[in-house]
């Protein structure tokens, strides 16, 4: 008798603030050859959108269902000193909040082994933890961002430290907290040291654990500032970036036209938004340009060490002959941060940021990317890496949201190294892997409360067509999506896209742009489609309600930089 065929396995990657082309598939110079092996024997989706920022967008991915409603309708980092107006408000809990049945949660009670190693974002407390939500094994890193060397001498005994700029009490394994001094290898380096765990626990499975199909969570912090990687990998990028992210920009956009992602006559956003705290390249001193080279150099590097550690994931799955049963999706969370979005309100004021820098860390060229470096790489090398879009990270428009993703799933029979200009959200990863896996989503409760229905869909349908170019997983013409964040605020039907910013990154009124020919969002088109805005318009105000947003017109001031 035939043996029955084993349950397809998950592994969902997400790197942390990684640009659209920062990979190989996606036109990037950087060395990632395991996302390219990904890339050429899956499918690359290059219309996929995220939330505007990190959090956000891990509520939608777990929850298959809009961040308002999820609990991370703001970040937690920004609700600080505004806990009583956020009090009380569901879909503001700041934590993923138990309306929404937790992808791990579903996938353990279907009789998955559910694993975690990095970072979670999600909560702060255990009861809040990856444990808490069902992972059976996770080694998690609570907050949104930390030094990717475990390296806080403002961290002493004693000494008052702004919240996050010390990790101590951030970490767990399991459903206990770990001592970040004690129980950290020293050889702590974050891509390293989340993927040495995630292969700890699949190596220490029981012989009945390996008999179970996986689900497995590898959320990398990197290449999230503080900018810092091995040096190895650090000067195999020297002088790579010499000629500026100009030049990058047209370099990566040349790439893309020639991989078929973006059309040849594609008109690209130009480099804009917080443009007052980075000059031109030739603006720039011989020594500015040096440092700003050497900030993306490690950045790449960064980028780089990412694809080393999936690597080794790759080959333990070939190894143990699962790699073929595994659905395995790579996926940035948000567009490349071209700000420091989340320093100021974690981190302490700008003045008490600073003067920890300037006491405990070493910024001169030499020591960039050392452990007692902190660096970030400035909103033109972010532009750079979203072009053709327009903006970055916490923007609505589609530099802030639109990002790679490949899917590596031979069961689904698609042509090498094939591509889907389909439109798809992060909110359809869930209802996409619980279909291949045969689990009928929760409708109206689970584990006895009661939830909201996932608003994804499954990519299945579409994946498995014989035709994929000429077929969607949403209405290309009718579909409605909305987006908020920070008061910024978008909503899509089909191609038209209508979106409203305040300056200087908007007008402080409602723009129109057809996506699907201005990719850019380059041409206003709210005063030649008068009806058009004012349908979406309309389907904003249901957004609206639909998902419990309030306040939105409440635009915190340092993210308008």
């Amino acid at each position: 008798m035939a043996q029955p065929a084993k349950s397809p396995n998950f592994l969902v990657i997400v790197a942390d603030d990684l640009g659209y082309s920062d990979v190989s598939p996606f036109g990037g110079e950087i060395e990632t050859p395991t996302i390219e092996r990904l890339a050429k024997e899956g499918i690359r989706l290059t219309n996929f959108h995220t939330a505007s920022a990190c959090s956000p967008t891990r509520a939608m991915l777990l929850s298959g269902t809009d961040h308002h409603i999820a609990g991370l309708g703001q970040l937690s980092e920004h609700m600080m000193g505004h806990e009583n107006k956020y009090k009380g408000r569901p879909g503001y809990e700041g934590y993923l909040n138990f309306r929404v049945a937790a992808a791990s949660e579903i996938f353990q009670d279907a009789g998955y082994l559910t694993l975690m190693s990095g970072k979670w974002h999600l909560g702060l407390e255990p009861h809040l933890s990856p444990h808490a939500r069902g992972f059976d094994r996770s080694f998690s890193f609570l907050p949104g961002s930390g030094n990717h060397y475990n390296y806080e001498p403002q961290s002493e005994p004693g000494r008052p430290t702004p919240r996050f700029m010390s990790s101590d009490g951030w970490w767990m394994q399991d459903g206990e907290k770990i001592d970040r001094q004690r129980d950290l290898p020293e050889d702590f380096y974050s891509s390293k040291t989340f993927t040495d765990r995630l292969l700890g626990f699949f190596q220490e499975r029981s012989p009945k654990q390996k008999d179970q199909p996986f689900f497995a969570f590898l959320p990398f912090t990197a290449p999230h500032w503080p900018l810092q990687a091995p040096r190895k990998t650090i000067e195999k990028y020297k002088g790579r970036y010499d000629t500026g992210p100009e030049r990058l920009r047209e370099q990566r956009l040349a790439s893309l036209i020639d991989l078929g992602l973006v059309p040849k006559d594609v008109e690209p956003a130009p480099i804009t938004g917080a443009l007052h705290i980075d000059q031109e390249w030739e603006a720039k001193s011989p020594e500015e340009r040096e440092r700003s080279a050497r900030n993306m150099e490690v950045y790449a590097a960064m980028v780089d060490e990412i694809d080393q550690n999936v690597a080794r994931v790759v080959s333990y799955l070939e190894s143990t002959d699962e790699l073929d049963n595994t659905f395995i999706l790579f996926m940035s969370d948000n567009g490349a941060e071209g700000v420091l979005l989340e320093a100021i309100p974690t981190m302490g004021d700008k003045q008490s940021f600073s003067a920890i820098l300037d006491q405990f860390y070493d910024n001169r060229l030499e020591n960039i990317g050392n452990p007692d470096s902190w660096t970030w790489y400035g909103p033109r090398w972010a532009c750079a890496s979203m072009a053709p879009s327009r903006g970055f990270k916490t923007w609505i428009t589609e530099g802030g949201i639109r990002c790679p993703c490949i899917v590596r799933y031979p069961k689904l029979h698609q042509p090498a190294y094939a591509h889907t200009d389909a439109f798809t959200t992060v909110m359809d990863i869930l209802p996409t892997m619980l279909e291949l896996a045969g689990i009928k989503p929760p409708a109206d409760t689970f584990r006895e409360r009661a939830i909201v229905p996932m608003r994804g869909s499954s990519w299945v349908p579409h994946l498995t067509s014989p035709d994929l170019q000429s077929s969607s997983v949403h209405d290309e013409n009718e579909h409605i999506t909305g987006w908020e964040l920070f008061g910024l605020r978008a909503i899509r039907r089909g191609p038209w896209k209508a979106l409203w910013m305040p300056p200087p990154r908007g007008k402080d009124c409602w723009e129109l742009y057809n996506v699907a020919d201005d990719p850019g969002e380059m041409h206003d088109k709210a005063d030649d489609e008068p009806d058009i805005l004012e349908i979406l318009v309309k389907h904003w105000e249901q957004y609206y309600t639909e998902t419990g947003m309030f306040d939105y017109g409440h635009v915190f001031p340092y993210v308008m930089q």
